[in-house]
């Protein structure tokens, strides 16, 4: 490996580290806003998974949360019985079951996303040109897949 590679390879982790250590920091903002919300962490997640229109399957949400269908199935229940997800049959085949987001979970997504995309006060601390050169930089990285 190259000086340059390694170098590199060190500069990512050093960016890395500390983009994790605002987030793991930031711990206390989602916890306050999930509350205000009366929402879990699982709920949440949820929440930014479903799709209005394209719906997801039991094991598909399962999957992707990591965790077992009667977690899922509990989770989804929590969501549905609040008004914010409701499972649909699947088109074609009556048997399966797709979850989706109601227009009462779209908007609470909405509110949840706009306190956690709050930013905390290290970053608003920032030179407004150091703020560019991080926004420049963080547009440069690919978006993470969406589970499916």
């Amino acid at each position: 490996m190259s000086r340059a590679s390694t170098d590199k390879a060190a500069l990512a982790r050093d960016v890395w580290r500390r983009l994790f250590d605002l987030l793991i920091s930031s711990g206390d903002h989602r916890a306050r806003v999930l509350a205000k919300y009366g929402l879990t962490p699982n709920e949440s997640r949820a929440l930014h998974m479903l799709d209005p229109r394209e719906g997801q399957t039991m094991r598909a949400l399962a999957q992707a949360w990591a965790c077992d269908a009667s977690n899922a199935t509990w989770i989804v229940d929590r969501l549905e019985a609040r008004g914010f997800a409701q499972r649909r049959a699947k088109p074609g085949d009556r048997r399966v079951k797709l979850v989706v987001l109601t227009p009462a979970g779209a908007k609470a997504l909405r509110r949840v996303r706009a306190a956690m995309y709050e930013p905390p006060e290290e970053l608003r601390s920032l030179p407004l040109e150091t703020l560019e050169a991080l926004q420049a930089a963080l547009a440069k990285v690919p978006e993470a897949k969406k589970a499916p």
